[in-house]
């Protein structure tokens, strides 16, 4: 009977094995079969693909999207296809097989494939941005389902290292795309009309020997910054190397100028060649230097109602000069891609060329400015260094600023320390950033010097009611 029940125990088990090992194995069948059913399903990543402004000829990154097989048998996509075909300025790469089409593509179960998206814009006759749009389709068992594209696309002047020579203007009419570089010779004289929009390569310093002038206004300012301005890339500093006004530069004026993304966003050297400032900034807005926003070597700057934001240094002022920043703003807060770890301001008199140490004679007035930063591992947003016996004056005139210990060899006239700003909204998680003044009881209001000569703002408001407030916005 033992033997009986025994035997009875091992065929059972035996049974259920062999059972196994069949259902293993169809079911594994099964999985290398294609699903031929209409009732297949698929989904896709994104119903839509969208390209923010394509410049014509260059071509935009690549975007992508999964096709995913939500069924548990092999999928046969039939086609996946542009629907304009050979007229599409978009292109796919499917599984290495590049253009406006592929057959037969397979989907393994519960899987998923990528589809590579770009897209090339001609030139047209179009002044103003234009729309280009496409669709792509999937078939797959006599289904058929669409993924939307849709790129704008912007003629422009494209200019690869280019020398500007004579006096020559530049109209607001397309933008400038600069590839190489650019220079600006000895004796030429550049003019850029407001609303002008000047996009520049990761290659591509723009070179100043000559003169630039910038005539920005409140309404239409001057944009300059790099030409990745897709998303993810638009707001990356260190995107291109930025403007240098070199030895022979003379007679800069740069208005209502907007500055982002640079690597040094502008870099002032050597004194003036006349008895004129080499540079001056009025209104303008430097933001998202990866290195520095406004480097000044031996020179002469004049600022006034300036934004200078969120860069590696703000503002940095070597081997000495001649220097006047009124009613600025010089602040920095940490981000995902520059740590504010350097003061807003450094100033010096000296430099050291091959291990050797030059001194120069310095004249800085600092008067109603703010110079602020989050609370990182800068202790003293403003650091003033002194070497050897040169003229060394540097006056910080009804100034906010944030510090643990006062600057040295320094002058201070009715300075307000580390009150804070109350600027009105900083969201770094949600990389928003603005540096007026909303606050009825912010220190800066109506604590400015008055008799700076300047009577507008950044916003172009006016400054004339009781005293000015400190930094480049005035609450109105």
């Amino acid at each position: 009977m033992k033997s009986i029940v025994f035997n009875f125990l091992r065929l059972s088990i035996f049974q259920y094995i062999l059972l196994t090992v069949f259902s293993l194995y169809f079911s594994s069948c099964k999985k290398d079969l294609f699903i031929t059913s209409q009732n297949a399903q698929i989904s896709t990543s994104v119903d839509s693909l969208k390209y923010d402004t394509v410049f014509t000829s260059i071509g935009s990154v690549t975007q992508s999207f999964k096709i995913n097989n939500l069924n548990s048998q092999k999928l046969l996509l039939s086609k996946v296809k542009l629907m304009n075909g050979n007229n599409s300025a978009f292109k796919i790469n499917i599984n290495g097989i590049v253009g406006n089409e592929a057959r037969d593509i397979e989907v393994a179960a519960n899987d998923s494939i990528y589809v590579f998206v770009t897209v090339s814009i001609n030139p047209s006759n179009a002044d103003l941005p234009f729309i280009v749009k496409d669709s792509i389709m999937i078939m797959y068992n006599g289904n058929s389902h669409f993924v939307q594209l849709e790129a704008f696309g912007q003629n422009a002047h494209f200019l690869r290292n280019q020398i500007i020579k004579g006096n020559v203007s530049w109209t607001n009419n397309l933008p400038y795309i600069i590839l190489g570089s650019i220079r600006i010779d000895t004796s030429a004289t550049l003019t850029i009309e407001s609303g002008s929009k000047i996009y520049l390569h990761a290659d591509a310093p723009f070179i100043t020997d000559g003169t630039l002038i910038i005539n920005g206004t409140k309404p239409a300012p001057v944009n300059v910054t790099g030409d990745r301005i897709d998303e993810g890339y638009k707001n990356l500093p260190a995107s291109w190397p930025g403007i240098y006004f070199r030895g022979s530069s003379k007679n800069n004026v740069l208005k209502y100028t907007v500055i982002k993304n640079a690597y040094q966003a502008v870099v002032v050297e050597k004194p003036s060649v006349n008895s004129n400032v080499k540079l001056t900034l009025h209104q303008c807005i430097i933001d998202n230097a990866y290195d520095v926003g406004l480097l000044c070597i031996n020179t002469s700057v004049d600022i006034d109602n300036s934004l200078i934001t969120n860069c590696g240094t703000n503002v940095s002022v070597a081997y000495g000069g001649n220097y006047n920043i009124i009613n600025c703003t010089i602040a920095s807060y940490s981000n995902n891609n520059i740590v504010h770890k350097n003061p807003v301001l450094l100033i010096n008199n000296f430099t050291s060329p091959d291990g050797g140490n030059l001194t120069a004679d310095i004249k800085c007035t600092l008067r109603n400015c703010i110079f602020w930063g989050d609370n990182g591992s800068v202790d003293n947003e403003v650091k003033v260094s002194k070497e050897g016996v040169n003229t060394f004056n540097v006056i910080f005139d009804h100034c906010l600023y944030k510090v643990k210990e006062d600057p040295l060899n320094s002058t201070f006239i009715e300075v307000i320390k580390n009150l804070n700003p109350q600027f009105d909204n900083i969201d770094i998680t949600k990389q928003l950033y603005n540096f007026r003044i909303t606050g009825d009881n912010a220190p800066g209001i109506n604590n400015g010097f008055n008799g700076t000569g300047f009577a507008k703002d950044l916003d172009d408001n006016n400054r004339s009611v009781g005293l000015p407030d400190i930094g480049c916005y005035e609450k109105q």
